[in-house]
């Protein structure tokens, strides 16, 4: 088996990369936030796209049979879900494709549901498209976030919710939802006439022992009123190539999915992406695997040296590699803490209240560089946020 490398940080200055930006002008800043990763890429991808670039002609593009074919094979090898080609529809983005649901299933006006905190263009989606925003504050306990069902079907009675968008797993806390509570939600969906958008764009990324289940795969009844959203782009770091795609089983949600985004110009992908997507999911299983060991090592370091050495609270999480620090202990205004982060310890995290107000006094981490990386942020973290502080 290849062993591949994760302990070079890439250099992505002069890139105009949006996650270092910033280091342009200050080269002391310490990138810990966008979600993607500081890892050498899978080597079958380069190698694709200089293929590309060398052999083609950079014009317009099909959906090829072997790259609806990667992904049936990836979801039913990795997450045991079994799907169709017809089942499948490739569009730009997991955030493009919520748009997308969001204007073809609702109308202006109609209450959309979202579990906060949670990625921020949820929330930014729901409202640019004047629907109703109906946030849904998760609950902390035994230091992992968890559904309170009875808030949330008295949410959605009340509200009249018609489209809930569940992040699974979740981003910023890293549940990897349980059977259960998939149950539950669908379960509640199903009574009261909701649509489900499952994003589960880090599916791949479950860690220390736990399984991420598909929404679809918990109950085939749930295929009746779910569109599930993923990609290959977080957990290979292909983000900038663009391909997404969504699992709508429902003939009817799907065709009103597809009208929907041909009527916003969404049908097309760019080449690379196609190129990109059905390389990773065909070559990319070593390289996944030994990825996430890498980021259980990550994470653990950081869990274990934030706790001793900071008041900080940390959720350990169950999968993706984003962690999700809770500064109250200090006393300090949210301004006052993401300016110490920014200016005393030159580590760039992103600021917890961007998703939602539970965010308030939080911060997220992203824990996919060399572990070299992460020890220095840690280690400036510390020196800033002590015991002492």
């Amino acid at each position: 088996m290849t062993k591949y490398d994760f302990t070079t940080r890439p250099n992505r200055l002069g890139q105009n990369t949006m996650k270092w930006h910033s280091s342009e002008t200050d080269p002391d800043l310490l990138q810990m936030w966008v979600a993607d990763m500081d890892f050498l890429p899978l080597p079958q991808v380069k190698e694709a796209l200089i293929a590309y670039a060398q052999d083609h002609v950079y014009g317009y593009s099909l959906f090829a049979d072997s790259l609806y074919q990667s992904v049936i094979d990836w979801e039913k090898n990795q997450h045991g879900y079994d799907i169709q080609k017809e089942d499948v529809v490739f569009i730009e983005g997991v955030v493009p494709a919520i748009t997308v649901a969001i204007q073809a299933l609702t109308k202006e006006g109609d209450a959309v549901l979202i579990n906060s905190p949670v990625y921020s263009p949820f929330a930014r989606t729901v409202r640019l498209n004047k629907r109703q925003l109906i946030s849904n504050s998760l609950v902390e306990k035994d230091g992992q976030y968890t559904l309170d069902f009875d808030q949330l079907e008295a949410d959605i009675i009340e509200n009249q919710v018609k489209l809930y968008i569940f992040c699974s797993p979740h981003n910023p806390g890293g549940r990897v939802w349980t059977k259960e509570e998939l149950e539950k939600v669908g379960q509640l969906c199903q009574k009261h006439g909701v649509i489900l958008i499952s994003d589960e764009i880090h599916q791949d990324l479950a860690l220390f022992g736990h399984k991420h289940l598909s929404f679809n795969t918990v109950s085939p009844d749930f295929k009746d009123f779910s569109l599930i959203l993923s990609s290959a782009t977080k957990t290979f770091n292909i983000a900038g190539t663009k391909n997404s795609f969504a699992i709508i089983e429902n003939p009817s949600l799907r065709k009103a999915f597809t009208k929907q985004q041909l009527a916003n110009n969404q049908h097309e992908i760019p080449t690379v992406g196609l190129i990109a997507t059905e390389v990773a999911f065909r070559h990319g299983r070593d390289w996944l695997d030994q990825l996430k060991e890498v980021l259980e090592e990550n994470i653990n370091y950081t869990v274990d040296f934030l706790t001793e050495h900071s008041q900080i609270k940390v959720m350990k999480p169950q999968g993706t590699y984003l962690i999700w620090l809770d500064f109250s202990a200090y006393g300090l205004s949210n301004e006052q803490i993401q300016e110490k982060l920014m200016k005393e310890a030159k580590v760039v995290l992103n600021d917890g209240l961007s998703f939602g107000k539970e965010g308030k006094f939080h911060a997220r981490l992203n824990t996919a560089t060399p572990l070299e990386t992460v020890k220095e942020a840690c280690q400036r973290i510390v020196q800033v946020f002590g015991k002492e502080t």
